[in-house]
């Protein structure tokens, strides 16, 4: 059992950490509102810009002149699997089923006998991915000193891969991110950015299939908004990826929060019992000396 000292200085630790945890609750309560804002504020863009993109790409369809984007390699032989993850932990299984996702699909992949390179977003996934599948990794975008991600950070990624397909080095790349739900609810996903795989949105696509005339052609739009689609759909995965982080940080420090206090309560119990019990037997040692007198 431990003595008077070891309790007290456990319960004096304990209440420290509380205070970290409930201080970066507070932190990530505050990030969350502002990531939040900037992830629902972006998606009604993407999902406009895919819309419009879907019906290019539907009036397009197989053609010869369509863009190699949008038409592909003709093959699926190398896939590029790009992790988006966050640089800090301490936010509960965020990134960890993201990574968890992401080794699906590589080990389904080569079971199927393809080739997969992995190109990692985030201090957290290369860290977990590299202990397995290290010789699988192409390169790393460190966003560590980025406080505030942007539209510019997503076109450096974008620049990064489509330089990638133009040399060759693969013929279809995945991203994998979180979508935000709420603070407890996260959703890993998977979405193909090459060969671009834009959703119809039905009555939307047909209506802007009827209401727009396009000029110039069809495939010559395409070719000028296809890097700009890719740059688009990572960022909104940044964005997603940023407000799913703070949630879940915020979820996480509240549980150790909640934890810490449960534990300091059971301590504070059984530092009292202890200090009763020595109290207890001074007092039988200082009345069985007196009768012995």
């Amino acid at each position: 059992m431990p003595n008077l000292k070891d309790l007290k200085t456990r319960i004096a630790s304990v209440k420290s950490t509380r205070k970290i945890t409930k201080a970066m609750q507070m932190v990530a309560a505050a990030k969350l509102r502002r990531a939040q804002d900037a992830a629902e504020a972006a998606r009604p863009y993407a999902d406009r810009f895919n819309g419009v993109m879907a019906s290019l790409a539907a009036s397009v369809g197989t053609s010869d002149s369509a863009p190699r984007l949008l038409a592909g390699t003709g093959k699926d032989d190398v896939q590029l699997l790009v992790v988006m993850t966050s640089e800090r932990g301490l936010c509960g299984g965020f990134n960890s089923n993201i990574v968890k996702l992401a080794k699906l699909k590589i080990e389904e992949l080569r079971a199927a006998g393809k080739t997969v390179k992995i190109l990692t977003v985030g201090k957290k996934g290369r860290e977990q991915l590299r202990r397995e599948y290290g010789n699988l990794s192409i390169g790393h975008v460190d966003l560590s000193d980025v406080k505030r991600v942007g539209y510019g950070n997503a076109q450096d990624i974008a620049r990064d891969i489509l330089a990638r397909f133009d040399n060759g080095e693969f013929d279809v790349a995945t991203i994998f991110y979180a979508k935000f739900n709420s603070v407890i609810s996260q959703d890993p996903t998977a979405m193909q950015i090459i060969p671009a795989a834009y959703e119809s949105t039905g009555e939307e696509d047909q209506g802007a299939s009827t209401l727009y005339d396009y000029e110039p052609s069809e495939e010559e739009i395409l070719a000028d908004l296809l890097p700009r689609g890719v740059a688009t759909q990572i960022f909104s995965a940044l964005l997603e990826n940023g407000a799913s982080e703070q949630g879940a940080r915020m979820s996480a420090m509240d549980n150790a929060t909640r934890n810490a206090g449960e534990m300091i309560d059971k301590l504070t119990i059984q530092y009292n019992r202890s200090r009763q019990a020595v109290i207890t037997n001074e007092l039988i040692e200082i009345i069985s000396g007196a009768e012995a007198l």
